[in-house]
């Protein structure tokens, strides 16, 4: 709904906005000097000297988040493959994304720097996918045909929380073998049964393409809060599964959070695909929307007001529904087909429907701060967050101070509150 009536902004304009501060969080991230010299040194000890022959086309994942240094990552192993005198080839594994196109995978890939000419070897596309079996289920099991095409397949992915459920293997390698190689079949396939299908089927549908298929090795990608690289590991096939669940515990200690148990208004400056596959992380905002499933307890966030959509998402809005209030330059922004292919895919349809639509920034969080349920919206606990990646630099109003001066680490410019800064359109100057 979009609001033109004048009657409803007199009254909206009479909100005043309390005034917020910078603040910075500098909590422990544990990270690595350099990734890239890790990687190719558990290369060297792995078994693909062994495993590799001269002359094979070795298949390697790519998808479609925003994985810290990607193109280098990619390009190390590339390298490293050619010095046994095999050809590597990067595919697409992103599911349905990308509007579940060769072309629109491809731009994915273009915009992180996974092109031949950064990784040295080709890029293939492809949305083209086969059953090769079933689960114990009954639940079929896809692939793309240019993985099936390769002699052996290394599956490069960042192990970390989902933001659906909660198990053993959450996003991983189990996940981009299933979903990613699966493409958009696959996708649907393992959604189909909702949570529990991706709880119990996503590991029993890895068992079956590791059986059939020449999976080589596994490259684990841990990032701590800052979005840094945390740690790096290649995993021989016959430990993915149970290294996976480790290093999924190790990623639950790193990813970022909200410090507040309690937020009148969250301002979101951007929501993306390449920022979580939800566009908002819900580990971070503490909704979940999916019917029959349990929401986390905290933080408990009564409006969550989102201004504008990332460029690497593409008009990819899954996720939009997860806030309350959006405004007009994002609801532009939108690509419908892709939206709703990628949710679609995933059954999880509440996290498409439409919030409210506001013209400017200033005016959805007016709507806000009028509707959050605070006594007094002068007093609004407000936090403004560039979005659910970055946490360690955001702004705060007076009425979350007392508390964010108890968190360590925590550092605010409490002598600094000062108005939202809006140009003449309404919408915020540029605060990240």
């Amino acid at each position: 709904m979009y609001f033109r009536f004048a009657p409803f902004f007199n009254n909206l304009n009479k909100i005043a906005i309390p005034e917020i501060a910078e603040c910075y969080w500098d909590f422990p991230c544990p990270s690595l000097f350099d990734p890239t010299t890790v990687l190719r040194e558990q290369l060297e000890r792995s078994s693909l000297a062994c495993t590799i022959k001269p002359g094979t086309r070795i298949a390697i994942t790519a998808g479609s988040r925003a994985i810290c240094q990607i193109d280098a990552i990619l390009a190390q192993i590339c390298g490293y493959i050619k010095k046994l005198h095999a050809k590597p080839v990067i595919i697409s594994a992103m599911g349905s994304h990308g509007g579940a196109t060769a072309a629109g995978q491809r731009k994915i890939l273009n915009a992180y720097g996974i092109t031949p000419e950064r990784v040295g070897a080709p890029v293939v596309c492809s949305v083209k996918a086969v059953e090769i079996g079933k689960t114990d289920d009954g639940m079929p099991v896809f692939i793309d045909t240019e993985a099936l095409k390769a002699e052996g397949i290394i599956v490069v992915n960042r192990i970390k929380p989902h933001t659906s459920f909660r198990a053993s293997h959450e996003s991983g390698i189990l996940k981009m073998l299933v979903v990613g190689l699966g493409k958009e079949r696959g996708a649907r396939s393992m959604h189909q049964r909702g949570v529990r299908g991706l709880v119990d089927g996503m590991p029993q549908a890895a068992r079956v393409i590791m059986r059939q298929l020449p999976v080589l090795l596994g490259i684990g990608i841990l990032e701590n809060a800052h979005g840094d690289i945390a740690a790096i590991e290649a995993i021989e096939p016959s430990e993915i599964e149970k290294k996976e669940a480790r290093l999924l515990r190790r990623a639950k200690q790193l990813v970022p959070i909200i410090p507040f148990k309690k937020i009148d208004v969250l301002i979101v400056q951007q929501m993306g695909k390449d920022i979580s596959g939800t566009g908002l992380d819900t580990n971070v905002i503490g909704r979940r929307m999916i019917a029959g499933e349990p929401e986390p307890k905290t933080p408990a966030i009564s409006r969550i007001v989102l201004l504008d959509l990332s460029e690497h998402s593409q008009g990819n809005a899954t996720g939009i529904g997860l806030a309350d209030i959006i405004t007009r330059r994002l609801y532009d922004k939108i690509h419908f087909e892709k939206t709703a292919c990628n949710v679609i895919s995933s059954t999880f349809l509440e996290r498409a429907k439409i919030p409210l639509i506001m013209p400017t920034d200033k005016s959805a969080i007016q709507l806000g701060l009028m509707t959050c349920w605070a006594a007094d919206p002068r007093a609004a606990r407000i936090m403004m967050i560039k979005n659910t990646r970055c946490l360690q630099h955001f702004f705060i109003s007076k009425s979350l101070l007392s508390e964010a001066q108890q968190i360590n680490n925590l550092h605010c410019c409490a002598q600094n509150f000062s108005p939202f800064l809006f140009n003449k359109q309404g919408h915020l100057k540029t605060y990240f």
